[in-house]
């Protein structure tokens, strides 16, 4: 009993202080990963992208937070991109220049939708941000470069590629008196 209350508490706090930390700078956006465990695919999300609940019952779980993003553009900032394939059933996020229109088609991705803009250039405060290729279930997920990603080679993951830069997580950072 002891260690659900502990747990419900940890999360409770997780979740209050991401939405504080939003509060705090309103030009900042949470950005989830979430996992559905029918289909084998990762989603990267925006907060309040989709509704909560909406989430659940298309069965996606562990809604993990990755970083912050900025809600407008802005200088040093490229506009980040949803794009879903029907027959992988796979969502992508993808950077303005990281591929056109024409090949994310080609690849059979549609639905390109805004999801929020990021930092081009390093600078304090940012975490480098990489999207790795599963083999084994042909998806994508996006992932913060936050101690040995690399491990995830010997977990089947592979073509590690750079993509942007986003706002750290940790609400213990300086971000609050640094620049954005």
């Amino acid at each position: 009993m002891k260690r659900s209350i502990v747990l419900l508490s940890a999360l409770a706090g997780m979740f209050i202080g991401s939405s504080v930390f939003a509060q705090r700078n309103p030009e900042l956006i949470a950005v989830y990963r979430w996992y559905n465990p029918t289909d084998k695919t990762y989603i990267t999300l925006a907060e309040n992208e989709f509704q909560e609940g909406q989430l659940l019952n298309w069965n996606y779980k562990d809604k993990t937070l990755l970083f912050y993003a900025f809600r407008d553009p802005g200088v040093n900032r490229v506009a980040v991109y949803s794009w879903f394939n029907p027959v992988t059933k796979d969502q992508i996020s993808v950077a303005e220049d990281e591929y056109t229109d024409d090949q994310m088609l080609k690849m059979g991705y549609e639905g390109k939708k805004l999801q929020f803009y990021v930092s081009s250039v390093r600078m304090p405060n940012r975490v480098e941000v990489y999207r790795w290729y599963i083999p084994k279930t042909k998806d994508w997920v996006t992932m913060p470069e936050e101690g040995n990603t690399d491990t995830y080679f010997k977990k089947g993951y592979k073509r590690k590629t750079f993509q942007y830069y986003g706002v750290r997580r940790t609400d213990d950072e300086t971000l609050y008196n640094g620049e954005l």
